[in-house]
């Protein structure tokens, strides 16, 4: 049986640790991450089979990561368990309204850990058996399969090109800059950063691959790209 892959995300060492050893113990895979800027990365990287997420972090809360992944068709139905010291009902209620699947309340017993995680991996759909299809006129985006068709016809992306695409037909209308692209889609190159020019030439390879499909892809003068969908 495949091993199924656990993403933590929280800034504290002490608390991943512990996580990671329960995890491993019960024979889980564990990817870590200490913030939410690169736990969303890591988790468009990797696809993980569930999320351990805290919800009080310096760069980027638990709850706007809960959100941001609830709005990516990719992640729509990863099962997410918040770990969390906040214990009273109303932020019990926020961050399951928000888009948690279940809510631990720090400190907790491993083995109920372990037993949350395992209910949610029961319950949970796998999403190669839901259809994630983006469609707007003759353009395709199939999330599942990593394909884009024009008139039925494939388009060559690069990964970093569908990423980009991806993203901005998932929210289609919506206008965004370079710096949100970049934190979104392209995460940090080996030097720390990705300037802004490299989105604009990705946004180039992707209108020279989707041909008559480019219409769709459309800028906003001084700042930045959206999808528009045909009405």
């Amino acid at each position: 049986m495949k091993r199924r892959t656990i993403l933590v995300i929280d800034d504290q060492k002490d608390f991943r640790e512990i996580v990671r050893r329960a995890l491993e113990q019960h024979d889980f895979d564990v990817i870590l991450a200490s913030d939410g800027t690169s736990g969303l990365r890591i988790a468009e990287e990797h696809r993980p089979d569930l999320l351990v997420l805290d919800l009080t972090m310096r760069d980027m809360d638990g709850l706007e990561v809960c959100r941001r992944l609830r709005e990516n068709p990719r992640h729509r139905l990863l099962p997410i368990l918040v770990i969390s010291a906040r214990a009273s009902a109303p932020e019990r209620i926020l961050g399951l309204q928000t888009g948690a699947d279940d809510y631990l309340i720090k400190p907790f017993d491993p083995e109920e850990l372990i037993a949350r995680v395992n209910a949610l991996l029961r319950r949970a759909v796998n999403p190669a058996d839901v259809a994630a299809v983006i469609k707007s006129g003759d353009l395709q985006i199939d999330l599942n399969r990593h394909q884009v068709t024009v008139n039925k016809n494939p388009v060559r992306l690069t990964p970093a090109e569908f990423r980009i695409l991806e993203f901005l037909a998932a929210h289609a209308g919506h206008v965004f800059s370079r710096d949100e692209i970049i934190e979104s889609c392209l995460g940090e190159t080996e030097n720390g950063e990705v300037i802004e020019r490299t989105v604009d030439t990705h946004i180039v390879g992707i209108r020279k691959a989707l041909g008559e499909g480019s219409r769709y892809l459309q800028t906003v003068r001084t700042i930045g790209y959206k999808f528009a969908p045909e009405p």
